[in-house]
């Protein structure tokens, strides 16, 4: 890293925990990029069995990490761990509303393979910047990046080497990193070492240089609307380390930037400002709520009684009769209906007395040899259920022998 870089990259706050057991002070400033390492190593000596000095322990580490009373951290300060094997980082841009007040950040590191763990407080004293805020800031978006790559000391300083190439500033700071994930960026796929891309947003004290200033040109706004890659003289600059989206790039200059703050006028859709807002007091007097409770119950029921009578009325009282009916009928169709309640009435008397007599049409009439009539074959006691519908030839009376086949060969009557 060239002299010119490093001067560049101390306006950046990096901070790693010592191995005093104690709580650390850090003294970020706003606008500035804040990251603060927590050191897998540093806590490994915390949790029992206490390893050896140059014993290899690799237990997996993760942590938590919150606002002192609070269960999350600032809204500024963002965290990030990939795997339970890596150190973790916080990392953030301060904002100056914080400015003289310390933040206190817990610590909490959990060693998962034991379930130990471990406290300690991080004291953030965020100091002002004499520029701040940069009155130029453009924003970039690294394709080949992860933020935890990112925010690596070495990576971000040969970052702010090659725009300082490009930009000539003679202040050059980082002043936020945002994952394109925080933006609504799509999970990369876990092919090809993609990455999921990161926005690093820099400020610097004089105007854009014409390299960064290609992007506004018709042909390039053109091209990034067909979705190719804009014509970037300065590109070959960082494509030896970083892919830079041209497209999605951001230049804000706050010299220019015109306050939008607006007067508000009064008018239909808008209330008055009515203040603070005022509780009653505790010496209200008390209500009688009886009668709207009888209001309330009364008239509904009525209205329910009202309802109930019109309709006992209708279905009651209104009831033409059987014989108004009768003698709208056709004379025809009463016959019909009065003859199938009579066989309805014939089956179902019958189907309660099943020791009756069978009816003559199922027994046999005339004998099947002589042609003489039968007379009924069982008693009116007789169980009829169990006698079979037809009867065989054995059972019948003046029955006619047929000749039977002897084994002597002679025939008998």
């Amino acid at each position: 890293m060239s002299p010119a870089t490093t001067g560049t990259f101390l306006l950046t706050v990096y901070t790693i925990f010592s191995k005093v057991h104690s709580d650390r002070n850090v003294y970020p400033s706003a606008g500035v990029l804040f990251v603060h390492v927590l050191e897998r190593e540093y806590f490994k000596g915390e949790f029992p069995p206490y390893p050896k000095p140059g014993e290899i322990s690799n237990d997996p580490i993760t942590f938590n990490t919150n606002l002192m009373g609070y269960p999350d951290r600032p809204g500024w300060l963002r965290y990030i761990q990939r795997t339970p094997y890596s150190d973790g980082v916080l990392y953030g841009s301060p904002t100056a509303e914080n400015v003289g007040k310390p933040t206190i950040i817990e610590i909490t590191a959990y060693n998962r393979r034991t379930f130990e763990t471990a406290r300690h407080n991080l004291i953030i004293n965020i100091m002002s910047a004499e520029d701040f805020p940069l009155p130029y800031q453009a924003e970039f978006f690294i394709k080949n990046m992860n933020v935890e790559e990112m925010l690596a000391s070495e990576v971000l300083g040969d970052f702010l080497g090659a725009v300082k190439n490009v930009w000539q500033p003679e202040r050059l700071n980082a002043i936020n990193i945002t994952s394109a994930l925080d933006r609504g960026g799509r999970v990369p796929l876990p092919i090809n070492d993609m990455k999921e891309g990161v926005y690093v947003m820099v400020g610097a004290d004089v105007p854009f240089s014409s390299c960064l200033r290609e992007v506004e040109n018709p042909q390039n706004q053109l091209r990034c609307s067909q979705e190719m890659e804009p014509v970037i003289t300065c590109d070959k600059k960082f494509r030896t380390q970083f892919y830079i989206d041209w497209c999605k790039i951001s230049l804000v200059d706050k010299t220019k930037q015109v306050s939008t703050y607006q007067e508000v006028i009064r008018g239909e859709g808008i209330l008055p400002d009515g203040g603070e807002y005022k509780p009653p007091s505790d010496s209200l007097k008390s209500r009688d709520y009886y009668t709207d409770f009888l209001i309330t119950l009364a008239v509904p029921s009525a209205v329910a009684l009202v309802l109930f009578l019109i309709l006992a009325y209708i279905m009651c009282c209104r009831r033409e009769g059987v014989e108004k009916r009768n003698m709208q009928t056709p004379d025809i169709q009463l016959v019909h209906h009065s003859a199938i309640q009579k066989s309805t009435k014939e089956l179902r008397d019958m189907s309660k007395n099943r020791e009756i007599a069978w009816p003559l049409s199922t027994l046999p009439v005339f004998h099947p040899v002589t042609g003489e009539i039968m007379p009924p074959l069982h008693a009116d006691n007789y169980e009829s259920t169990n006698m079979p519908l037809m009867q065989t030839q054995q059972n019948l009376p003046h029955q006619t022998q047929i000749p039977q086949p002897q084994t002597t060969g002679k025939w008998y009557p």
